[in-house]
């Protein structure tokens, strides 16, 4: 990639929106490479529409750069968009900064948000800036949403969980008994990740919904 060179800030935020991606994506290297305070609301503002994975990740990247005390303030607003994108790109840009501070702004409603992407990045963010004493109810909490979705939005909340260790060993007990057997095939596999951080993650709805079938006596069995 050829040497980045700064340019003004208004060339720079006309270049964050340039119709060509490879234009974003050097703007937003530029960026990075020289951090300046005076770009991150059109860093943040780009990252709430921006298409490209690539140009997003280094819109990341380059908000990394800034001081946290530039930053946080100006993501939290964002979590409270009406745009999935918006909250999705600030709780990923939040969990690659690491300021605790930012912590009660991952709420319940963000760790239950409709959208997929949102949720799964409320995951991440939460599990990297949880403080010491509260693991135990955030994994609590993300028990709740055991059985959501497909393979990729599950192994995403069982590898939050495996981040969690002892407390999501403990969150878990209810569901490796639930009477519904996605829920039940979830916990299954993240209990045994947790168990082998290695092990494939294959949950078995199937086998699942033939346990619950069998009655207590195996559900209690099964859960040991």
């Amino acid at each position: 990639m050829q040497e980045v060179v700064p340019v003004n800030r208004t060339q720079h935020r006309d270049a964050l929106s340039a119709g060509n991606a490879s234009t974003r994506l050097q703007a937003a290297l530029a960026a990075g490479t020289h951090p300046d305070p005076g770009l991150v609301d059109a860093l943040v503002a780009r990252c709430a529409l921006e298409p490209d994975f690539y140009v997003r990740d280094m819109l990341t990247w380059a908000l990394t750069r800034l001081p946290a005390q530039v930053t946080v303030p100006r993501l939290l607003p964002e979590l409270a968009s009406e745009h999935a994108q918006a909250r999705s790109q600030a709780l990923h840009t939040l969990s690659k900064i690491g300021d605790r501070g930012a912590w009660p702004a991952i709420t319940r409603e963000l760790l239950r948000d409709a959208d997929d992407e949102v949720a799964r990045s409320a995951w991440r963010a939460a599990v990297v800036l949880v403080p010491d004493g509260e693991q135990a109810g955030l994994a609590a909490e993300l028990v709740t949403q055991l059985g959501r979705g497909g393979r990729t939005v599950q192994l995403s909340l069982s590898r939050a969980l495996v981040a969690l260790a002892d407390a999501a060993e403990a969150a878990l007990g209810p569901a490796l008994a639930s009477a519904d057997p996605a829920v039940r095939a979830h916990a299954r596999a993240t209990h045994q990740l947790l168990q082998d951080p290695d092990a494939a993650f294959e949950p078995d709805v199937e086998a699942a919904r033939r346990i619950v079938a069998l009655g207590p006596a195996w559900v209690e069995t099964a859960a040991c």
